[in-house]
């Protein structure tokens, strides 16, 4: 395969601002078509990208000239469409949070394997450099046994990102699921499980809905997680962090502490026990404050994964594990009671 042909269900913020322009920049990508319910949206991309347009994903994914489809709706429709696309025999990036459930999400592996299609979930955080090089650094000993760790991810809320403001599919819970926690929650656990090539073995959480009025899911939610091997810690998501965005992590280890993305300048500050301090500027973490050109890399791992033929990046699996953490959370929340999570 020289050029892939794709295909974007949903012509929302994610879509205008990551995937499409992301694939335009591709060299060995034609955007084939865009997808949307709201036909006026669709058309709009359609004309910018100069591709066919369709209001029915069904319709859409018999299109025998697309290779592959980006999944950019709200988070009720990831399983569905990303489920049809794969049985039409089409290759799947997905959105986070990857599904509404682990049944769900489940289905999208099996669908995947059965279908001998690829199937990545767009968690972006893993290709962020400050990130990547911290894992570098944990992996090869040098800051030692890790013992915590603090992660969150807060803002003011999607109604400054979504192209349907304080009426966006976010808020409503037949659409969304969950609020900050799938938002943005699902970036961390993600990240977490990335950065310490561990998996959460027990969660504890108080997820609320606290700060916004008029809507039905999560706002502020404080997880602690504790790993297979004994890292216990905390993340936080957050749709109230009304002045600046807050995407930081911090790792304490045996040896330093480790401060991704804590630093307005520095996106990684190493602290060594000896006092000696290592700050590392490696390009800054992708925000919705931008203007959203900024490469997430994930446009450009899972074109070379298909074009390539080899494994993409963040498989279903692991889109799945990240997911169950929230689910834990949301159950932890609901029960009062620690979660195990196997």
């Amino acid at each position: 395969m020289d050029t892939l042909k794709v295909a974007v269900v949903g012509c929302g913020s994610i879509a205008r601002n990551r995937h499409l322009p992301e694939y335009a920049a591709e060299e060995n990508v034609q955007i084939k078509a865009v997808c949307d319910v709201v036909e006026e949206r669709a058309m709009e991309m359609a004309n910018l990208y100069g591709s066919d347009v369709y209001i029915d994903y069904h319709e859409m994914v018999k299109e025998t000239e697309i290779d592959a489809v980006s999944v950019c709706t709200p988070n009720a429709l990831h399983a569905p469409v990303s489920i049809a696309a794969l049985e039409a025999g089409k290759h799947v990036l997905c959105e986070k949070p990857m599904a509404t459930s682990s049944e769900e999400a489940e289905e999208m592996i099996q669908a995947a394997e059965k279908s001998g299609k690829k199937l990545m979930i767009a968690h972006n955080q893993r290709f962020v450099p400050s990130h990547q090089k911290a894992r570098e650094l944990i992996e090869n000993g040098e800051i030692g046994k890790i013992y915590s760790f603090r992660t969150t991810f807060g803002h003011g809320g999607p109604e400054g990102w979504s192209v349907d403001g304080k009426r966006s599919w976010f808020f409503k819970k037949e659409l969304a699921f969950i609020g900050a926690m799938g938002d943005l929650g699902v970036h961390k656990s993600d990240l977490i499980r990335y950065l310490l090539a561990d998996e959460i073995a027990e969660v504890g959480a108080l997820v609320e809905n606290s700060a916004k009025e008029n809507i039905d899911v999560d706002d502020n939610a404080v997880c602690i997680l504790k790993t297979i091997t004994g890292i216990i810690g905390t993340l936080t998501a957050s749709w109230s962090y009304v002045s600046s965005e807050d995407n930081s992590t911090i790792i304490y280890g045996e040896n330093a502490i480790l401060r991704l993305e804590d630093d307005p300048v520095n996106s990684l500050v190493v602290q060594y026990k000896n006092g000696e301090t290592v700050k590392y500027e490696l390009g800054q973490i992708q925000s919705n404050d931008e203007d959203g050109q900024t490469s997430t890399a994930v446009i450009e791992h899972f074109v070379s994964s298909v074009l390539q033929d080899k494994p993409v990046p963040v498989s279903g699996d692991e889109g799945k594990k990240s997911l169950e953490v929230i689910l834990a959370a949301l159950d932890s929340s609901e029960t009062k009671q620690l979660v195990q999570l196997n």
